[in-house]
C-alpha cells in the first residue's frame, strides 16, 4: 500500500478522534527515515494546542492504528502541533492558517515575481491567494514550491 493511502486511512480514523478531543487534524503524513517508520499527525486548535494535549491524543490514536493496512507494526507515532513557522502542505492547512502571514515561493515567476510575502487569503479555484501592500495575488497552486507560516516577532 502507498504512503498516501496509508496517510489516507489513519486520517479517516484520526480526524473524529480529533473532533472529540476538540482538535483539528491538520496533516498525517507517513515516512520512511533511516531504517524506521514514522507517522506524524499535526493537530491544532484555535489559541493552539498543549503537549499533554498531543501526548493524550497520541494515547488515543494508537490502539485504532491497529487495524490499518500497510502500516508497519513498529511506526513511531509522533503528534505535534504545527508550529510557528510551519510549511503548509495541503488544502486544510491553507483554509485553517488563513489570515496568517505567510512567504511562498514559487517553481516559476508569477507576476513577474518567484516570492510573495503577505496575508494569507486561502485557496481559490486552484490559486494560493496573498495579499501584501501591492494587492492581491493568485498564485496558482502547481506553480508554488513552497508556503511557509511566517513569525512576526
Amino acid at each position: 500500500m502507498s504512503n498516501r493511502k496509508v496517510e489516507a486511512a489513519v486520517a479517516q480514523l484520526a480526524e473524529p478522534l480529533a473532533e472529540q478531543r476538540g482538535l483539528v487534524l491538520l496533516d498525517v503524513e507517513y515516512r520512511r527515515e533511516g531504517g524506521r517508520w514514522f507517522l506524524q499527525c499535526v493537530v491544532d486548535r484555535e489559541g493552539g494546542v498543549t503537549m499533554d494535549e498531543c501526548a493524550a491524543f497520541s494515547e488515543a490514536l494508537d490502539p485504532v492504528l491497529e487495524g490499518v493496512e500497510g502500516l508497519a507494526e513498529d511506526v513511531v507515532v509522533e503528534v505535534m502541533s504545527p508550529g510557528l513557522d510551519r510549511t503548509l502542505r495541503n488544502d486544510r492547512e491553507f483554509a485553517w492558517f488563513r489570515g496568517r502571514e505567510v512567504e511562498v515561493t514559487t517553481y516559476r515567476p508569477v507576476d513577474g515575481r518567484r516570492r510573495f510575502q503577505g496575508r494569507l487569503e486561502g485557496l481559490e479555484d486552484g490559486h494560493v491567494v496573498v495579499t501584501d501592500q501591492e494587492g492581491i495575488h493568485r498564485i496558482p497552486r502547481d506553480a508554488v514550491a513552497k508556503t511557509q507560516l511566517q513569525v512576526r516577532i
